[in-house]
Order: C-alpha cells, then sequence, then structure tokens
C-alpha cells in the first residue's frame, strides 16, 4: 500500500480547527513527512487537489454483505425483526468467493465516499449449517483481501456469536456464526494476522448472542492485544428487556460486570440507554458509534449521543447496513436528529462532527496515527469538492461547514491512502468499473 516520495497540494486544507488554503504536504513511505502552510501556488512536480481536502475519513461500522439488501428491504412494512430474517437469508448465500467479490465492490464504493479505512463486523463465519471451512477464517480472509484490493485499510472485527438468545441455541441460520463457545472462537481468531493494510480486532455481537459468563473470554481476548472491541448494544428495547428478565440488569451494566466496557471499547449504536447507562459508558470512556441512517432506516431511534458524549464517550461513524454509504450524511444525521429530538439547533460543530468522522473514528479501530493532517501521520486525505451544484457558493473558509451539512459522497473527488491515489477525479483507480462490479457481485449472490 505504500506509496514512493510524492508532493501533495492542497487547495484548501481542513488542519483540525480551521480551513488553511494553499498547503504543500510532503509524504514518504505512507506518511506525511511535512505539512507547508502559506503555498499559492503549487510546487514543481506536485500532484493537486483541487477542493478541500480533509483526513481520510473511517467508517467505523460495516457489514459489508448487507450491501446487496439496498432496495430489496423496503417494500412493505415490518420491524428491525422482520428486515433480520431477510438479512440472514442473505448472509446463507456466502461463500468466501462471493463475499470476497461482494466487500471488493463496497471497499471500492466506500473509496469513491472518501473513506479510507473500515470496520468491518464480521460474524459470517463459517459454511452454513456450522461446518468450518478448511481455512476455518477463510470468510474473514476474504474480507481483508477485498479491501486491499479495494486501496483502503480495514480493521477486522471478528465477532463472537454463539447464541440465539439468553439461554438458547443459535437458530439453523446462525449456526454459521458460531464457534460453540469463546474458547474456540478465541482459538480461531487468533489465527488471524495484522497486515499492513489490516488490524485485527474483537467484537460481541450483541448480549444476547454471547453468553454472560464467556463475555469476559473476548474481553481478556481483545485486552491482550491491545485490540479493538466492539459491541452492538441497546439497539432494539426488546433486547433491553430479555436482559433485565434474564439477569436483571441492562445491557450496559452486564457488560460493565464483565470487564467489557472501557477505552478501546465501542459501544455500536447505544440507543435505548438509562442514565445509569449513560453514565457507565462515559465514565469509563467506552466509544459510541453512531450509525444514523441505519438507526432510522431500521426504525431503531435515535441514540443520546449528546448526553454519551458529554459524560465522556468519545463518537464515531458507521454506515452499518450501508442503506448509503454517506459519511458526511451520517455526520450531519447525527446533528440534525438530535434538533428533531431537541428542537433545539447545534449540538454539535461541524469540527466536532468531522473530528468523529476522522481521528476519533479511526481511533476507535486502532488506527492511532490516523485521521489528521500532520507530519507523522499516515497519507490519507479526502477532497471534497467545492464547486458542485451542492458545494459551490459558501466562502472556502467554511469549507468544514460546506462539507459536513452540504456535500455528499457523489462530491468526493480524489481519495488517497497511504499517499497513493485510490480515487482520482471521482474514478476509483484499482476497481475501473465500481457500479458494474456491485451489480455482477449481487446478481451472482442471488442466482
Amino acid at each position: 500500500m505504500t506509496a514512493t516520495p510524492r508532493t501533495y497540494w492542497l487547495e484548501h486544507a481542513w488542519l483540525g480547527a480551521h480551513v488553511e488554503p494553499g498547503v504543500a504536504l510532503d509524504v514518504a513511505d505512507g506518511r506525511i513527512a511535512g505539512v507547508r502552510t502559506g503555498t499559492p501556488a503549487p510546487p514543481p512536480g506536485a500532484e493537486i487537489l483541487r477542493g478541500l481536502t480533509l483526513p481520510g475519513l473511517a467508517n467505523a461500522h460495516s457489514h459489508a454483505f448487507h450491501r446487496a439488501l439496498r432496495s430489496t428491504v423496503q417494500v412493505g412494512s415490518g420491524t428491525f425483526w422482520t428486515w433480520r430474517e431477510v438479512m440472514y437469508a442473505t448472509a446463507e448465500r456466502l461463500t468466501p468467493d462471493s463475499y470476497h467479490a461482494l466487500a471488493r465492490a463496497v471497499y471500492a464504493e466506500m473509496a469513491l465516499a472518501g473513506i479510507t479505512t473500515v470496520g468491518e463486523f464480521h460474524y459470517v463465519h463459517h459454511a452454513p449449517g456450522g461446518t468450518p471451512y478448511a481455512d476455518p477464517n477463510a470468510m474473514g480472509e476474504a474480507l481483508l483481501a477485498a479491501a486491499a484490493e479495494a486501496g483502503i485499510r480495514i480493521t477486522l472485527l471478528d465477532a463472537a456469536y454463539l447464541s440465539s438468545g439468553f439461554g438458547r441455541p443459535p437458530t439453523a441460520h446462525q449456526l454459521r456464526f458460531s464457534d460453540g463457545d469463546a474458547d474456540a472462537w478465541a482459538a480461531r481468531s487468533s489465527l488471524l494476522k495484522d497486515q499492513d493494510h489490516a488490524r485485527i480486532g474483537a467484537a460481541v455481537h450483541s448480549v444476547r448472542a454471547v453468553p454472560a459468563e464467556q463475555l469476559s473470554t473476548v474481553a481478556r481476548w481483545a485486552g491482550e492485544r491491545r485490540a479493538p472491541l466492539h459491541v452492538h448494544l441497546s439497539e432494539q428495547t426488546a433486547e433491553n428487556d430479555a436482559c433485565r428478565e434474564a439477569h436483571g440488569c441492562t445491557p450496559a451494566q452486564l457488560l460493565a460486570l464483565h470487564g467489557v466496557l472501557g477505552p478501546r471499547t465501542t459501544g455500536v449504536h447505544n440507543t435505548h440507554l438509562t442514565a445509569e447507562d449513560v453514565s457507565l459508558i462515559g465514565g469509563s470512556g467506552t466509544g459510541t458509534c453512531m450509525c444514523p441512517t441505519t438507526e432510522r432506516d431500521l426504525a431503531d431511534g435515535i441514540g443520546p449521543a449528546a448526553a454519551l458524549q458529554n459524560e465522556g464517550s468519545p463518537l464515531s461513524l458507521g454506515s452499518d447496513s450501508h442503506a448509503v454509504v454517506d459519511l458526511f450524511e451520517e455526520a450531519r444525521a447525527m446533528e440534525l436528529n438530535e434538533r428533531l429530538r431537541t428542537r433545539t439547533r447545534g449540538h454539535w460543530t461541524a469540527a466536532a462532527l468531522l473530528r468523529a468522522a476522522t481521528v476519533d473514528g479511526h481511533a476507535a479501530l486502532g488506527w492511532d496515527d490516523t485521521g489528521v493532517i500532520e507530519a507523522g501521520a499516515r497519507a490519507d486525505l479526502t477532497t471534497v469538492a467545492l464547486d458542485s451544484v451542492r458545494t459551490a457558493g459558501p466562502l472556502p473558509r467554511l469549507g468544514a461547514e460546506t462539507a459536513v451539512f452540504a456535500a455528499t459522497a457523489a462530491d468526493v473527488r480524489h481519495t488517497v491512502v497511504a499517499g497513493r491515489h485510490v480515487v482520482r477525479d471521482g474514478a476509483h483507480t484499482l476497481v475501473p468499473d465500481v457500479p458494474g462490479a456491485l451489480a455482477q457481485a449481487i446478481q451472482d449472490l442471488r442466482a
């Protein structure tokens, strides 16, 4: 993934607190070697990035195969639980080869949207019926290869998924998710290794999917490796009710009791929380990944993101089910959802929302040296056009506000990963026909 030394000239650059015009970046060994401001004209030989250049975006929560559900699940009515049955049917058809083809196209779509790192919450581990593949991590390795071929970084969050509910065995659809118990999950996951473009993390699918007495095994595995640990948390009120019935406490309280919460842990959704839950999550430094487009698509509800952040929970963003792949939409949706809920405006600045989409998102995925434009950071960049029908008009110094509140993924002109152009002038350099690749992969999956 590392590119040869070069210089990029950024017409406008977001440097974390303000927009700076005329910035030259010297890049070597995939990292930013120097940041030169006050450079009104491109240096000789520099690659020119017209528009507003941001640090690369981090998509902190993805289920790549859900991309095959786009539009098909919008027919008729229902709930999260009826949607889940359609999702299970799609998961049943995945093979290592078909998942690789689909994920490669999905990750290329992400690159076109300015995403340079994805957190893949991965739980489709085995063949239908639960029989392991000859390579027990064939599905995970397919995802790692797909990200490399699409030119982006990945944190594979290998998920323990052992139960269909509190005290109940996996259903027929869920057998391919399960390793039997957390020790077997840990043994298999330990075979996965970090790569130049990849980090290996862990996930508890949910408190309903991992028996309480096995939660600490997953937490210990992640802690020993200093790896990120993610968990779907209180996405549905039914999960909260079942947890109280089984354990006499909320999911957040159960996770705290078994050592799952902490600074390397991220709760995904964190939607239906009590005041005590919010304090537990924030006070432990546990992060919160909001996925507003999926949460509204599935009628989940609006989580208390502002309250969680105020209590100390860092925020990140994810496109989750990929109803859309657009981190700008996720960022503004978090603010606009809070406006609808409270009937007041201005809960986050554009700078704060960009932080969730960049540096804090990368930190949630274990990439602590990514997500900023400064010397020593990885040279991952996203350039947004300032002259499209959506972004034209505002002053360049309002670039952060324009990116968050006006731009869409369609306005991304360039995506650079480790100093290498992955998207140039709106075209993917490694996957020539991304729409065609998506269409073919989804058609093959349905065949």
